[in-house]
């Protein structure tokens, strides 16, 4: 299948799962996740009308973003390290992967000397699975609380990974622990938590009934990974 057949398929499920729940389709994000696809690939998915990209390291984002230019709105997805934050200043839109003071911190210094702000998800770890990243529930309200007094870094919600599950009705749980986590943020800090991020190729429908306003989706567009 073609890229765009496949584009338009996503979007007819993200449609559905919307309806289902009552919500407007049109206010769910989807962040097209091109890890390992060639730049030629991401310019056929552009064209085909996805508006967001999504990346997982910040030196293979590099070369594609030199490569195409701003063709799209690009997105750090994956784990960001400390020594690559002055680079994931001025390559990406979005970093969805805050998940420490300390990250923060350097995030704000290096934007500063960039002269820009930096909108952020805070990546928050729900399952208890040691691969996975992400800032411990306990700990959220503290670090947003911090990221909240920043000039350069623009809080714009969360960001969760949850578990690979063969029946998809078991990672439900952890999009709604990010959900309710943002509707207690809401109320304590006083300020709109405008995304979750949540939700990719294996469970996306789920991820939007029960409140995604952004989706990660790769394999699904660009079909299976080639990890070389």
């Amino acid at each position: 299948m073609s890229i765009r057949h496949n584009l338009e398929s996503v979007k007819e499920r993200i449609a559905k799962a919307a309806l289902s729940q009552g919500r407007d389709p049109s206010n769910i994000l989807l962040v097209a996740v091109s890890k390992t696809v060639e730049p030629d690939r991401i310019l056929e998915a552009v064209e085909a009308g996805v508006t967001d990209l999504g990346e997982n390291r910040v030196q293979e984002a590099r070369g594609k973003i030199e490569t195409l230019g701003r063709i799209a709105r690009w997105h750090l997805v994956g784990t960001l390290q400390k020594n690559k934050a002055k680079y994931a200043v001025r390559l990406f839109d979005m970093i969805q992967s805050l998940d420490s003071l300390s990250l923060a911190q350097e995030l704000e210094k290096r934007a500063a000397r960039e002269g820009r702000q930096m909108e952020v998800l805070v990546e928050v770890k729900t399952s208890f699975e040691e691969s996975k990243h992400g800032v411990e529930p306990t700990r959220l309200e503290e670090l947003v609380r911090e990221i909240l007094h920043m000039k350069q870094l623009v809080f714009k919600g969360l960001m969760t990974i949850a578990p690979y599950e063969d029946d998809h009705e078991l990672v439900r749980p952890y999009f709604r622990r990010l959900r309710v986590l943002k509707n207690q943020l809401e109320e304590k800090l006083d300020i709109p938590v405008e995304h979750l991020s949540m939700g990719m190729s294996s469970d996306f429908e789920v991820a939007i009934q029960e409140g995604a306003t952004m989706v990660r989706i790769g394999t699904a567009i660009f079909g299976p990974r080639s990890y070389l």
